[in-house]
């Protein structure tokens, strides 16, 4: 019986660093309907800061501008349409 020293081995792949999605020169506001629409689910939800990936300050204005755009029906609450596929 032959033993390798090191059965389960990780095989090295290269990776790479996903870009953030808010630029330095992007504004979070209520009006940029492009930037916001990138962190809601189809289902109207907010994602979370692991998905978004975005430090903790830009989640908390993403988080305030997708409630406005709510509350001036620029967006909506949720998203309960079911889609039918054939």
């Amino acid at each position: 019986m032959n033993k390798s020293k090191r059965p389960f081995t990780k095989s090295k792949r290269s990776f790479r660093r996903r870009l953030p999605p808010i630029q330095s020169g992007d504004r979070i506001d209520y009006r940029n309907m492009s930037l916001i629409s990138q962190f809601i689910s189809e289902q109207g939800k907010i994602l979370s800061r692991r998905v978004n990936r975005v430090t903790l300050k830009q989640q908390r204005l993403i988080t305030i501008a997708i409630k406005q755009a709510r509350i001036l029906s620029l967006l909506p609450f949720l998203n309960n349409q079911k889609q039918f596929e054939r």
